[in-house]
């Protein structure tokens, strides 16, 4: 069990639960140190003063905002706890809202939340069965390391996770993005819907890091003085020119792949539940 991060309370209403907040993420990256190819020294990060070149201890370095003239305004540690957040010591719940409303690129950091001591087991229960009964989110303020921020909280079987999330004016406008304006037939959208369909649910349930095991394998043969074996790189194929006999092509691939996978059969739409307004497969669009 990962140890808590912070410790405050849930708020809601009168009724606070004192919680303690773990990481419900870990980062399994592999991590690699710089070295100074002539000795291999290990190469390390150390905070010098640009004036003197000096390099500076954690207890000589304050904190300060420089201003667009340039001037520095130190802000000491005393100063951020002076700050009036009703938020300090608290998760605030400010109220609910369907899941499916809250935007995917809003979210970012998940944690566990615990109940904190015997007296929380009961408030704890309430609002985990409360949000469970819902089918909604329960959206919070609250204020760590320096800043307030926002988030959601939703049960995961029998403990309640909140996510943090990002404010509206940190995420970045998609102004620009989307290609010139092309005609598709309902054909074409029909058959990579029904792509999707053939791909089933499969992705994420068997999906690993497959970089992260070939760079382990390389490590272990390197150490143990090996060979290491050279991978198959995926081909990259040519542009598709003719759309639909891709997607046939595309879906044909993707239900065989799914069948020797034990998968479940693909529904097909009989043509007579199409529907009158519906184009027919027989024409191709490029």
């Amino acid at each position: 069990m990962p140890h808590a991060i912070w410790n405050g309370a849930v708020t809601f209403g009168l009724i606070s639960i004192p919680v303690a907040v773990l990481a419900a993420t870990e980062d399994r990256s592999v991590r690699f140190h710089q070295y100074h190819l002539a000795d291999y020294g290990r190469v390390r990060t150390r905070k010098v003063c640009e004036l003197d070149n000096a390099e500076v201890r954690a207890d000589q370095i304050g904190r300060g905002y420089e201003t667009r003239g340039g001037a520095l305004v130190e802000v000491t540690d005393a100063d951020l706890d002076a700050i009036p957040l009703p938020t300090a010591r608290a998760i605030e719940i400010l109220g609910t809202v369907p899941a499916a409303s809250i935007d995917p690129l809003r979210l970012a950091t998940g944690y566990y939340l615990a109940a904190h001591g015997a007296l929380a087991a009961k408030p704890y229960t309430l609002l985990r069965q409360a949000l469970e009964r819902s089918a909604k989110v329960a959206v919070v303020q609250y204020a760590w390391s320096g800043r307030e921020r926002i988030g959601v909280l939703r049960v995961k079987q029998d403990a309640i996770v909140m996510m943090g999330m990002r404010w509206d004016d940190e995420l970045r406008s998609t102004e620009g993005l989307a290609p010139l304006a092309v005609a598709l037939g309902d054909d074409e959208v029909d058959a990579a819907l029904e792509l999707l369909d053939a791909m089933g649910d499969q992705g994420l349930r068997e999906q690993r890091d497959h970089y992260r095991d070939a760079l382990e394998e390389l490590i272990r043969a390197k150490a143990a003085g090996g060979q290491v074996a050279a991978a198959n790189a995926r081909v990259m194929t040519a542009p598709v020119v003719d759309l639909m006999a891709a997607l046939d092509a595309s879906v044909a691939a993707a239900r065989e792949q799914r069948g020797a996978a034990g998968g479940k059969p693909v529904r097909t739409r009989p043509k007579e539940d199409q529907g009158e307004g519906t184009p027919k497969r027989s024409s191709r669009s490029a």
